[in-house]
Parts: C-alpha cells; sequence; structure tokens
C-alpha cells in the first residue's frame, strides 16, 4: 500500500492511538497529553514498531506543534504578558544559565571532551513549550498569573535557546562559530519579539473594521490562520522556532479573540493536528539505546535538568512564596523537540556519541513524562476553583 492510502492509514491509526490512550490517561485523573506521548513510545518504531511515522506524518507534526502555540497565543494577552514581561525574561535566563552550567559542569566532571559537555548542556536547557501549554491549556489555567509567567518565559526560552542552537551548530561546523550571524540572528529575535507584542496588535485594531465588511463566511478566523501561518513561516526564516511566531501571531488576535469567536473554531482544529505531534514525541524517544552503564549517568543528568529548572526558574519568583516558584519550576520543567534537535545536531556532526546521545534522549522523556502529572499537583486549586465556577455557571442556567 502506498501513497494517499499509505497517509490516510497513518493518519488514523495516530490520531485514534493517541486520543484512546489520552481518554485513558484523562480518566485515571491523569493529563491527557501522557498518553498520547507514550502512545508514540510504545507503539512506535523503537518499541512495538506498529506504527513507524513518515517525514509527512512528522511534517503534520510540526503544523499540529504551531496550532498548540497559536491556541494558547489566543488565550493570553498582550497587555497580561506584557505586565509578566520582566519577570518570565528573569525566569526564563535563570532557566538557561543554570541547566546549561550543571549539565556542563557534571559531564565535565565525568571525564567527557569539552564538545559533549557543550552540547548535553544546551540540550538541558530547551523548554518544550507546546508541552507546558497543552497541559495549562487542558486544565483551564492559561489565565492565571503564574501560567502568564510560565508561558511567556517558555517563549523567552526558546529564543535563547534557538540562539544556543546557533552556537553550537557553529562549534560544531567545520567552519567554527560566525560571530557576525549570531549577531543577526540576536537582532532578528529580538526586533521581531517586540514588534509582536508592542506593535502588530495595533495594526489588528486597525484592520477590525475592513474584516466585517468582507464577504467571505468566517473571514476572521481565515485571516488569523493566514497571518498564523505567515508568521510561523517568518519565525523558521529568521532562525527561530515556527511555534514562537505561532503564540505570536495568537497574541496580536488575542483581544479580538471572543468578538471574533476565533477560539472555539481553531480549537477544532488544534483538537485534530496536536495529538500528531505528541505522538511524534514519543515516537523519536528510542528505547533501545540504553544499557546498565548508561542508566544511572542518564538519571543524573535528569535529576540534573529538573533540579536546576525548578531552582533556575522559580528564584525570580521567590518573594511569591513557595505555591509559585514551583508552579513555574515544574511549568518550565519539560525538555521536548528542541533539546532532541540539539542532541542530533551533535550526533550527525560526530562531536557527540551514541551513548550521549542516548543519555539526552532519556532526560528528554523522564521531564516530558514527568511535569504533566506534577503541573496539575501543582496547580490543584486553581483547578478546583475553575470547577466551582463552572459548576455556579451551569446552575444559575
Amino acid at each position: 500500500m502506498h501513497g494517499p492510502e499509505q497517509f490516510l492509514v497513518e493518519l488514523f491509526a495516530i490520531f485514534v492511538a493517541a486520543k484512546v490512550l489520552g481518554e485513558v490517561f484523562e480518566r485515571l485523573r491523569l493529563p491527557g497529553v501522557l498518553g498520547e506521548i507514550l502512545a508514540g513510545v510504545g507503539l512506535g518504531p523503537y518499541a512495538l514498531n506498529w506504527i513507524a511515522p513518515s517525514d509527512t506524518i512528522y511534517s503534520v507534526a510540526e503544523v499540529g506543534a504551531i496550532f498548540v502555540l497559536f491556541s494558547a497565543g489566543l488565550e493570553t494577552s498582550p497587555q497580561a504578558l506584557i505586565r509578566v514581561g520582566r519577570k518570565s525574561l528573569l525566569v526564563a535566563v535563570a532557566g538557561v544559565v543554570a541547566p546549561f552550567i550543571l549539565g556542563f559542569a557534571y559531564m565535565k566532571i565525568r571525564g567527557d571532551a569539552t564538545t559533549e559537555a557543550v552540547f548535553v548542556g544546551a540540550a538541558m536547557v530547551a523548554t518544550s513549550v507546546g508541552i507546558t501549554a497543552r497541559v495549562l491549556a487542558d486544565m483551564h489555567v492559561l489565565a492565571t498569573r503564574t501560567a502568564q509567567i510560565i508561558l511567556g518565559a517558555a517563549v523567552f526560552d526558546d529564543i535563547l535557546g534557538m540562539i544556543l542552537l546557533a552556537v553550537v551548530a557553529g562549534i560544531a561546523s567545520p567552519g567554527g562559530l560566525h560571530w557576525l550571524h549570531l549577531g543577526i540572528l540576536i537582532g532578528e529575535a529580538a526586533a521581531f519579539a517586540l514588534f509582536m507584542i508592542f506593535v502588530a496588535p495595533h495594526i489588528v485594531r486597525r484592520m477590525q473594521p475592513r474584516m466585517e465588511q468582507l464577504s467571505s463566511q468566517n473571514a476572521s478566523v481565515i485571516v488569523a490562520l493566514a497571518i498564523c501561518l505567515l508568521l510561523s513561516w517568518l519565525a523558521a526564516k529568521i532562525g527561530m522556532a515556527a511555534i514562537i511566531g505561532a503564540f505570536f501571531a495568537g497574541l496580536v488576535f488575542a483581544d479580538y479573540a471572543p468578538a471574533w469567536n476565533l477560539l472555539p473554531r481553531v480549537s477544532g482544529i488544534t483538537e485534530f493536528l496536536a495529538p500528531y505531534f505528541f505522538f511524534a514525541i514519543g515516537a523519536r524517544l528510542n528505547l533501545q539505546l540504553f544499557n546498565e552503564n548508561l542508566v544511572t549517568t542518564a538519571i543524573f543528568i535528569s535529576l540534573l535538568a529538573i533540579v536546576s529548572k525548578v531552582i533556575g526558574c522559580g528564584l525570580p519568583l521567590f518573594k511569591e512564596g513557595w505555591p509559585a516558584v514551583l508552579q513555574v519550576g515544574v511549568g518550565m520543567m519539560p525538555r521536548g523537540e528542541v533539546a532532541l534537535i540539539v542532541a542530533l545536531v551533535g550526533l550527525q556532526s560526530q562531536i557527540v556519541t551514541q551513548s550521549t546521545y542516548a543519555i539526552v534522549v532519556f532526560m528528554t522523556g523522564i521531564t516530558t513524562l514527568l511535569a504533566p502529572p506534577l503541573l496539575r499537583f501543582m496547580f490543584r486549586n486553581e483547578i478546583r476553583q475553575h470547577q466551582e465556577e463552572a459548576t455556579a455557571a451551569t446552575v444559575q442556567l
């Protein structure tokens, strides 16, 4: 079976497997996203090998990540992000510095080469904003202040992670690091973020009267989707992750989402595409790489990855109390696609060995799987409050 038929069967199998396992986890009062990731781990090419995602499926997964972040952006007011912007930036910087230093230092103490230590440190830096955004959305806590700080910090973290990836890729390349290219990348990333937060919402405000004159059905959602795809491409073009552009696209339309009824319509697309992203994360985790000697080091690196994010990211919020420290620290904990990309760059450049790559894969898997249930526990009071408000609203109806 080849061509469209094979593609459709893959789409069907992945969607059903991810959703069924997600439903099982929801019934066990665990985050559904965890079930979707584990579906990829168990059914993917490195375990049962029932479903081996093709390159096309991985492309669909990337689009799924774009819509997860676009949806999260629609629920994040630009003003709210500006209010927590300074705090988010502090959290992001601390969440980059602490994991990198700890990871680098531990690998050097073990006797690994400096370049391998740099790659492991870089892989420990990246927060998977897609996983965090989905879990916070599922719990209906995106509007809380700590969730806003987490999202803002995760976006800044991804931007810093992309810059670090450029540095690491430069170290890996035969020509070495190009400082001019790095400076341009940093300038473009900063200009893009500032424009999206401060200028773009005003442009959309001017567009609003003209949107009502358009004859197309669902004109507002068509324009929003077009801009989402455009900004995702633009972010990728200037060296950042496409998901950063998607988040900013959502942010641009956030103030108009209720009036234009954007969230329910975009949520339908996200609900369809997101499982492919989380399944693909699971399918990339190769459990066969491990032997007994590697497991101890991998566990220790994973513990350092957890502690460094919780302490590093939580420290700027220390005055606000332990609940806020732990919520933000755990929210910034999951690594994901960026960590795997960093490790892959090292592996393909023959700077990182298979065993070091396996350590990064293990660390990525542990932090990704632990974060959702821990987040649900940390936000238990906010979840209870949301449920009480929803029940009260239903009673009034």
